[in-house]
């Protein structure tokens, strides 16, 4: 079922009980939960429906003519433009995810010292608050895995109410080669929409086009699902090519009295009892700055001075495997390394290293538009990509990103986004990246590393250029150091709520999907509660 476009805003008076800026994972899911409360919702979309089409399953329309991303430009620390791997459309950034959701460590919500001395600072919840709220996403976002594989998960929690996701025979080998090693691999927690029991009735079947893909059988599980299911509620409205462009206050900035969009070229305003911002960690944080008025001259909620600062979105590089023959496998993500997350098993390293998983499949066409950063795409002969994607098996390197203030969103003169961003916590990546060419190389496999924090961030790897962004909103107990509280309410406005990865107060080290979902169905409890008891 595809979601209906709704052309205005179906109140009279344009004012409704709640409205959500934003229908990515954290916003679909949010209003989603909130649907059956009756009370009337309206989802603004800066995006449209995005076609589901043969294109969809195009290597050379999504990677090498980027026909879904957005059209626009941001500027580094530099000055130097580049165009940010972001895709305004219903459902947001998740229909290109590749779909994997974990759960953030327990320890990753306490604070933790790094290599160097840097620290991962404590968050306001702890594991506890979200663990029930993980086990609701997990069935909700249809997760298959294996409860205890992973040597670092929650091995208390309920079982996934999917089962785990298949190893292709290639995959299966380099398994076996860990495990003899020493290692725990362990298979990765996927969210699609797959009979693992009856695959010729499944949605999903394990096609070489899922991560950076949206799914042509809609089968991956993404935030259109999440608006559908919310829209099928009379209560609940939805408009696209609706691009909120200011939130309006009060005299004394204490409430937020109307947000402005911009629609077919005409702007427009309503108003919300409750608004919740869930537009991502860069583009919240820019329009939180866009909104300074006289009572919030900084940008709005930023009494702080914090809004777009402490911007992370991982320490990440792609470690190339290569093997003569050429690799059977079609569906490769399905295993994944957490050994070196706290720490390397030899002893001679007792910092946090990070996460290793399994990349999408990569044919020639995939390659050419991934590489396009470094080298032209017609400079890479078809043949030789293809040649060289048969016998690749991609793996993503993920260290933590730690947050630094001098990381930031800032808007320039002329409104566009700037990101000033230091690569940081490269020691124990770097350990990592060796680590883990020795076990390859033992498992009989070459290695080749291209490493993130030597690109431009639209260079190497785009599709991680600006994906896991988090941390410009971060809650806190503390008003002068943070931008919402514990429960995601704007320390300064009393009706404004933050759920998107914005909020987070440290990157972990594995894909921030999940904790972000978790964290939105408990803010979707706290405003059923607060706001709408």
């Amino acid at each position: 079922m595809s979601a209906i476009k709704v052309e205005t805003p179906r109140r009279a008076d344009s004012s409704y009980d709640l409205v959500i800026i934003g229908s990515g994972a954290s916003g679909a899911t949010l209003a989603q939960k909130l649907a059956a409360s009756g009370k009337s919702i309206l989802i603004l979309e800066r995006g449209e429906h995005l076609p589901v089409e043969s294109a969809n399953w195009s290597p050379k329309e999504v990677f090498i003519k980027d026909r879904y991303k957005a059209d626009e430009n941001w500027t580094d620390r530099k000055g130097k433009t580049f165009q940010p791997n972001i895709h305004y459309w219903v459902g947001g950034n998740t229909i290109f995810y590749g779909a994997a959701l974990y759960r953030f460590r327990q320890r990753d919500f306490e604070e933790t010292r790094h290599y160097g001395g840097m620290i991962s600072p404590a968050w306001p919840i702890s594991y506890t608050d979200l663990a029930p709220y993980y086990t609701e996403a997990e069935t909700l976002w249809q997760v298959h895995g294996n409860r205890g594989a992973d040597p670092t998960d929650d091995a208390s929690a309920p079982p996934y109410a999917y089962p785990p996701m298949k190893h292709d025979p290639e995959i299966a080998r380099i398994k076996h080669h860990l495990t003899k090693q020493g290692l725990q691999p362990f298979e990765m927690p996927i969210a699609v929409d797959r009979n693992v029991e009856n695959p010729l009735n499944s949605p999903c079947i394990r096609c070489r086009t899922c991560g950076g893909f949206p799914c042509l059988r809609e089968a991956k599980s993404d935030g259109r699902k999440m608006v559908n299911m919310a829209i099928e509620h009379s209560n609940v409205e939805l408009l696209t090519g609706a691009r909120v462009t200011r939130l309006h206050t009060n005299a004394s900035g204490t409430d937020i009295t109307s947000v402005e969009y911009v629609h077919n070229g005409e702007s427009h305003n309503v108003r919300g009892d409750v608004v919740v911002l869930a537009a991502g960690a860069i583009n919240s944080a820019a329009l939180l700055l866009a909104s300074a008025n006289d009572a919030h001259p900084n940008g709005l909620a930023n009494g702080s001075d914090q809004v777009g600062r402490n911007y992370m979105f991982h320490t990440a590089s792609a470690t190339l495997s290569f093997a003569w023959s050429k690799v059977e496998t079609s569906f490769p993500k399905t295993m994944a390394i957490n050994d070196f997350y706290w720490k390397d098993p030899d002893g001679e390293f007792d910092f946090p290293m990070g996460h290793i998983q399994l990349l999408e499949y990569m044919n020639g066409d995939v390659l050419r538009g991934q590489l396009s950063g470094l080298i032209p795409y017609w400079l890479i002969p078809k043949f030789v990509a293809d040649a060289i994607g048969e016998r690749l098996i991609p793996f993503l390197v993920m260290t933590e990103d730690l947050p630094e203030a001098r990381n930031r969103v800032r808007l320039r003169d002329d409104g566009s986004i700037q990101l000033d961003y230091w690569y940081n916590n490269l020691v124990p990546h770097k350990r990592l990246i060796k680590r883990f060419h020795q076990i390859m190389h033992n498992a009989g496999r070459l290695c080749h590393c291209l490493e993130g924090h030597r690109a431009q961030m639209d260079g190497i790897l785009p599709l991680y250029g600006t994906a896991h962004q988090c941390g410009t909103l971060r809650m806190g107990k503390d008003k002068k150091a943070s931008v919402v509280d514990a429960n995601c309410k704007s320390h300064q406005i009393e009706n404004l709520y933050v759920v998107d990865t914005s909020v987070f107060v440290s990157s972990a080290a594995v894909n921030p999907a999940l904790t972000a979902i978790a964290n939105s169905l408990r803010v979707a409890d706290i405003i059923k509660a607060e706001c709408f008891g």
